[in-house]
């Protein structure tokens, strides 16, 4: 099933033995559309500080009441690396990050996961392994991965078809299991009196940051008679998903 993203924005986050605040927005990776990582805002828990949560974490979104459960404990959140929301994150961070949860390296192997694996699921619970500081993992600082992104900065980006600017993004649809972008949601013709339509990430073919725009292989027209995207009723038992 694909979820909102955009709905997902604000929801509550429960640990094993609490609450540990709200999602703030996602990362994910513009190669393979995958969702790395859930950006956590701990609110009055750990003031002024925001904790990046692998999908490793969460396997299938798992939601109640609005709430997504996190298989973790709150000491376990409270003590991983802290990270600097105003700065990419660097690969140095992430290998630091993984080996304090005991998690694999989605960026080994061809899987959308690392190796085969399709899914973030583990078989065994994560253990919490003692981390180095980040100087003594590599004295030379390793960059950002470029292709890890803001999901609430790339909503309003432009959308340039392959004849000019059609419409602008306005939401994701992620695979609640796989954590997989699926579908782009775009707001075409008037901001306000356009319509909805849903773009397989498929045909993205890039995203300019410095542009503000998403690029993708499709013309005007065909961008337009893209299925119409709707908003399942304020009321509904399960956020707004649809089937693959």
């Amino acid at each position: 099933m694909l979820q909102s993203i955009k709905l997902l924005f604000g929801n509550k986050l429960g640990a094993s033995d609490g609450g540990i605040g709200h999602v703030k927005d996602f990362y994910f990776d513009d190669q393979n559309w995958a969702v790395r990582y859930v950006i956590a805002d701990t609110g009055t828990w750990l003031p002024k500080r925001q904790v990046l949560i692998s999908p490793y974490a969460f396997g299938g979104l798992q939601q109640t009441e609005k709430v997504l459960r996190v298989n973790l404990a709150r000491k376990q959140i409270e003590n991983s690396p802290a990270i600097e929301s105003h700065k990419p994150v660097s690969r140095q961070y992430e290998e630091e990050y993984h080996r304090y949860y005991g998690w694999p390296d989605y960026w080994e192997g061809d899987g959308l996961w690392g190796g085969m694996r399709s899914f973030p699921v583990l078989e065994t619970p994560p253990q919490v392994y003692p981390g180095k500081p980040a100087s003594e993992i590599d004295p030379h600082r390793k960059p950002a991965d470029a292709h890890l992104r803001s999901a609430q900065a790339v909503i309003g980006y432009h959308l340039q078809a392959a004849d000019g600017i059609v419409g602008h993004v306005c939401d994701f649809l992620m695979d609640d299991q796989s954590w997989a972008i699926r579908q782009l949601v775009i707001k075409t013709g008037h901001r306000f009196t356009g319509k909805e339509v849903q773009i397989p990430t498929r045909n993205v073919d890039r995203i300019s940051y410095p542009d503000s725009t998403v690029f993708v292989n499709l013309t005007r027209e065909a961008v337009g008679q893209s299925p119409e995207h709707r908003l399942v009723p304020p009321d509904a038992a399960h956020l707004e998903s649809i089937v693959l």
